[in-house]
């Protein structure tokens, strides 16, 4: 079978551990080495990765290109205006043919259904790279950040505050897989998909005051109130004000908690300097781990 990475609630609780661990290992394996070095493994040898950009991007563009370079393969990169893809084509016809030229597919996409429909159709492994409805590779980098700072992550407390996004979703798919309280706090208007708060169980908590979601919170997760495609600022900017994170807020979280913020972050919006720039926020490194943690994600999908 090809192994996709679509939605971690499709792995196992196994495979989502050894993604983790092995984002670590090929970190730790690295200190000191030039960026541009392969891997002593190199599993990704003589492999080429296609990368397709419906929606703009830094991070996931950077730690991805990285990553198949570390991995000592190559990439072929494509905004979907490049491709027939934006003029028509369907989603399953280029699905079979980038197949019989590439070894895998990671694809930045507005809707989550593309997504799927192009791993039904591809004989390769296709990944998530971000759609409307989930964004894993992001979430593998926060776990990763998470068990850097603070040890293994089972038990913990997360405080999700803010928008039920997609980053929100994918932190509740990961919850039950590996025993973590993720606390959401967020407008009524601006929930969480049932359907993924019914897959987080007993291990996630829903409610609308930011305060009661952070106390004694182990790490403070938040991300924009605007996303690509929202077409509703004003009001987001008005439900969401009561949900910025302060220093007041972050004082609510246990001792030694840390701040973490996908990026790209609306200073003196959902975030402040103070937080942001301080000593618990642990984005820089959040960021850094975009690209081990692709590493990661790639290998797993290419062992299959």
């Amino acid at each position: 079978m090809v192994r996709h990475f679509l939605d971690l609630y499709r792995l196992t609780p196994a495979d989502l551990r050894a993604i983790l661990d092995d984002a670590r290992d090929r970190k730790a394996a690295r200190q000191g080495w030039p960026k541009g070095r392969v891997d002593a493994d190199a599993p990704a040898r003589d492999h080429v990765l296609a990368m397709i950009f419906e929606k703009n991007s830094t991070r996931t563009r950077f730690s991805f290109d990285a990553a198949i370079r570390q991995l000592g393969g190559d990439a072929i990169i494509a905004n979907a205006s490049d491709m027939q893809l934006g003029r028509g084509e369907t989603v399953e016809d280029t699905a079979r043919v980038l197949s019989r030229m590439v070894d895998a597919v990671m694809i930045r996409a507005n809707s989550h259904e593309d997504v799927v429909r192009f791993a039904q159709a591809s004989s390769v492994p296709v990944i998530n790279g971000l759609t409307d409805k989930s964004h894993p590779c992001q979430i593998i980098a926060d776990l990763m950040t998470i068990e850097e700072r603070l040890g293994p992550i089972s038990g913990r407390t997360l405080a999700w505050v803010g928008d039920g996004n997609n980053v929100c979703a994918s932190l509740i798919h990961a919850a039950p897989l590996l025993g973590y309280q993720l606390n959401i706090a967020c407008p009524a208007d601006y929930h969480p998909d049932l359907f993924d708060l019914q897959r987080g169980g007993n291990y996630v908590s829903l409610g609308s005051d930011p305060e009661v979601a952070v106390e004694g919170a182990d790490v403070v997760i938040t991300d924009t109130w605007v996303s690509m495609g929202d077409q509703d600022h004003e009001a987001r900017l008005h439900a969401f004000e009561p949900y910025a994170v302060d220093d007041r807020l972050m004082s609510l979280a246990t001792d030694g908690a840390i701040f973490l913020h996908c990026l790209p972050a609306h200073r003196g919006e959902e975030v402040t300097d103070d937080v942001l720039d301080g000593p618990q926020s642990a984005v820089w490194d959040e960021a850094e781990n975009r690209i081990h943690a692709q590493k990661a994600v790639i290998a797993w999908c290419l062992r299959g």
